[in-house]
């Protein structure tokens, strides 16, 4: 069936008619932002990944070297998600890998958390904008969908969103971070948590009283104190 008469089908369907969507339009998803992803698409992470190493659904599929989708533990108790990738992570195709990420391996070890055990670490974007630039609101529907099938797959016990962008693409919340950070909320029934960007502790380094360094080591004792408690 040619492309354009499954774009017409998907016009279509009934509300709620997911499954049908799915069988035609599944290999159409990388191709543009208008096919929808309902949840149950992917079972695997390997397939998500698959797809957004081909995607095009948004222009920044035009500028990447590699998709970052995903590392760590895929059934990790606590998901990491930040803003989108950087120059690191787009050259390796990693997320959480430059100078900001390898500040966060320090900080979960400091509370006995590994990356490789007890996080998965992920973006809301998975190609990097030009310039590391913030993303555009299309972009991030374009690829918000991608990041939801990754929650459904890891299904974590708590949910990590460091920095403001993190925090307004998953759960719409337009406030500050300085404001909510270290403050539990819930979305979609899971745990969450809004954190600093470690990027933005490297430009503060203070450790005194109230610096952002210090926020961040009672947030992340926080965490830890949390996810014992849970399991």
């Amino acid at each position: 069936m040619p492309s354009q008469e499954q774009l017409s089908l998907f016009d279509l369907l009934p509300d709620g008619e997911t499954s049908t969507l799915s069988a035609f339009g599944s290999d159409l998803i990388p191709t543009s932002a208008k096919i929808p992803i309902p949840p149950g698409t992917y079972q695997t992470l390997d397939q998500l990944a698959n797809h957004c190493n081909q995607c095009d659904r948004c222009r920044l599929g035009n500028t990447r070297t590699h998709a970052v989708v995903g590392r760590g533990n895929p059934q990790a108790p606590i998901m990491i998600i930040g803003e989108a990738p950087g120059q690191n992570e787009d050259e390796t195709g990693l997320p959480f890998v430059g100078k900001a990420g390898q500040l966060l391996e320090k900080i979960l070890a400091a509370v006995g958390l590994s990356s490789d055990k007890d996080v998965y670490l992920c973006n809301v974007n998975k190609c990097r904008p030009p310039e590391n630039r913030v993303p555009t609101p299309d972009e991030i529907a374009a690829c918000k969908p991608y990041l939801l099938e990754q929650i459904r797959l890891v299904n974590p016990k708590i949910i990590l969103l460091t920095g403001a962008t993190a925090v307004k693409s998953l759960t719409g919340d337009k406030r500050g971070i300085t404001k909510i950070r270290g403050s539990w909320m819930e979305w979609e029934g899971r745990l969450c948590m809004p954190i600093l960007h470690p990027a933005y502790l490297l430009r503060n380094p203070s450790k005194e009283q109230g610096s952002p360094k210090w926020l961040m080591w009672q947030d992340i004792q926080a965490v830890r104190a949390k996810l014992d408690e849970l399991t």
